[in-house]
């Protein structure tokens, strides 16, 4: 079976690029736009506006330019380090894909629904009153 990978980058406090934020800088180079690349994203224009100035500031240099306004209205586009950083990302994202699909063993299989049925539905309970007492007691 084909295996999902889902993965972030920390280049340091508060600088991070994941899935999210790649997609919205891959929409912004398709279509040119900052709101419709919110739209085909099912997030808000905020929501996309805040993930994009969050990008331009967390590194050296920004990821995207946006024009305001103007006789065809405002618009969005990549600079060469915000297409770099999509293209590293993506190419990153295909090398782990390709090595999770052997570093596990054969078995490391979703359980089917036939197989779920046979197996019972271990609960742990959780005494969460112990937890406290046992972490103030270590405190001391």
């Amino acid at each position: 079976t084909d295996v999902s990978i889902s993965f972030r980058v920390d280049f340091g406090p508060g600088c991070a690029v994941g899935p999210g934020k790649i997609a919205l800088l891959e929409h912004i180079s398709r279509t040119g736009s900052l709101s419709e690349a919110a739209r085909r994203l099912k997030m808000s224009y905020r929501r996309a506006w805040l993930l994009l100035e969050d990008l331009n500031t967390a590194f050296q240099q920004p990821v995207a330019r946006m024009s305001v306004g103007g006789r065809g209205g405002g618009g969005a586009s990549l600079t060469d380090f915000g297409n770099e950083l999509v293209t590293a990302y993506r190419e990153l994202e295909t090398h782990i894909r390709k090595r999770a699909q052997t570093a596990f063993p054969p078995t490391a299989v979703p359980a089917g629904e036939d197989s779920q049925s046979q197996r019972p539905t271990l609960k742990r309970r959780v005494n969460r009153t112990r937890r406290v007492r046992q972490r103030t007691a270590a405190k001391r």
